[in-house]
């Protein structure tokens, strides 16, 4: 009975304080509870006939790379197999376009059951690309750790809709740490364009492979990369369009989405004495206009601003990001208002002057996308840290004042006693010669 009641005062004690302090701030996880899923999608549709790698044909050649890499897993790799186009051989495009089937569910490896399933495919039908990308995503679950797929394809999806790049944008925007490395096979250009959309939009990586030996080798690196789980996984955050009902972060990494033109708020608890140290990436997931920014402010809880941070691009970049530090001691008592109700004050810096407040972090662009697709919003990921305030150090006063004058007019002198001796011990020796 005693320990009841305590428990429920204990509870009611906790309720209470989170009432008073308002809204919890929001922790980075770095820490991974489980270890990566990987799924690999595999077109085995009628275009996988053609013989043009080594001689061979593209689904001979991609059996065996497989194969070696399926022999090369560790045991304790989790590890499912898709497929696409591999049982439907007819005309019918509605029948076509929903073929795909996962061959090996996700868990522990077993290579035989493996290595018998991939040899017993055969090239039949239509890329729906799209929905497969979807189905492994299903196959993949929503929980544990990061979770990766990896897709080989030797063309575009011939299914669309979906559109495989939307499809990677919405599970990118679900924000379960799902992340698609494509692979093609002996890829033309709109293949190419099509695979790094996908890619692009989930953080993943895009490759070719023109041979055996580089299929086996690109397909073992995204395994390996794969099963090496990320040292940090930012925490899933998302910003509001105004300060005061922004969430309140503490030192860490986060993810959010912001859409073309938007504004996003967050806010930092900034105690006495420490120094605000922020930066903001967004990741280029769509085609853009071409010259475009992200800009980072932090500001007072009432719009003030008090640093900004730019960066700007011309098409060229995948990923583009700006940084900012600030403190209170950089805001000196006149440039500081003087009106209790323009927020919270700081007069010279000091740490005695300095009280503690919340900054408030706006992050904006000036995309213009060059495509119709304004949703989900582009991927960005927010880095904040808060340490001691550097200060500046205290200089000798050489840089102002009449110390400044007397050092120069000394320094003249010597150099020109220094030039007039010279030239008289020249002229002399000059004479005599």
């Amino acid at each position: 009975m005693i320990h009841k009641r305590l428990s429920i005062m204990v509870l009611a004690g906790l309720i209470g304080l989170s009432w008073v302090i308002g809204t919890a701030p929001a922790y980075a996880d770095e820490t991974t509870a489980e270890p990566p899923r990987m799924e690999l999608v595999l077109d085995v549709s009628g275009s996988m006939r053609a013989a043009d790698i080594d001689g061979e044909t593209r689904i001979a050649v991609a059996k065996r790379a497989f194969g070696q890499v399926v022999d090369a897993l560790p045991e304790t790799t989790q590890l499912g197999i898709r497929v696409l186009g591999a049982t439907y051989g007819g005309d019918d495009k509605k029948k076509g376009c929903v073929d795909t089937q996962q061959i090996v569910p996700v868990g522990p490896v077993q290579q035989t059951a493996a290595k018998n399933a991939i040899a017993s495919l055969k090239p039949t039908g239509f890329t729906p690309i799209g929905l497969a990308l979807r189905e492994a995503a299903k196959d993949l679950g929503t929980e544990g750790s990061a979770r990766r797929i990896v897709l080989i394809t030797d063309g575009e999806d011939t299914c669309t809709p979906p559109d495989p790049c939307e499809v990677a944008r919405e599970l990118a925007a679900q924000g379960t740490k799902l992340v698609v490395d494509t692979l093609g096979l002996t890829p033309d250009e709109k293949t190419r364009k099509q695979l790094v959309c996908i890619s692009t939009a989930t953080g993943g990586t895009y490759a070719s492979a023109t041979s055996e030996q580089e299929l086996t080798d690109r397909v073992q690196q995204l395994v390996d990369r794969a099963a090496v789980p990320p040292a940090v996984t930012p925490a899933t955050v998302t910003g509001t369009g105004t300060c005061d009902k922004a969430p309140v972060l503490t030192p860490g990494v986060y993810s959010d989405r912001e859409k073309i033109g938007e504004h996003r708020y967050y806010k930092v608890a900034l105690q006495p004495g420490q120094e605000l140290r922020a930066s903001v990436s967004v990741a280029l997931d769509r085609p853009l206009n071409r010259d475009y920014g992200v800009l980072l402010k932090a500001a007072t809880t009432n719009g003030r601003e008090l640093v900004r941070g730019l960066d700007a691009g011309s098409g060229r970049a995948d990923v583009v990001s700006a940084g900012l530090r600030w403190s209170a001691s950089e805001t000196p008592a006149a440039s500081a208002s003087t009106d209790p109700d323009d927020g919270p004050q700081w007069s010279d810096g000091s740490d005695d002057d300095a009280v503690a407040t919340d900054v408030c972090l706006i992050v904006s662009n000036s995309f213009a996308s060059a495509t119709s697709a304004g949703t989900p919003g582009m991927p960005l990921e927010l880095s904040i840290d808060t340490v001691a305030a550097s200060h500046t150090p205290d200089a000798p006063g050489l840089g102002r004042g009449w110390l400044l004058l007397l050092v120069l007019a000394v320094a003249g002198l010597i150099a020109g006693v220094l030039a007039g001796w010279l030239t008289r011990w020249w002229v002399a020796t000059w004479r005599e010669n």
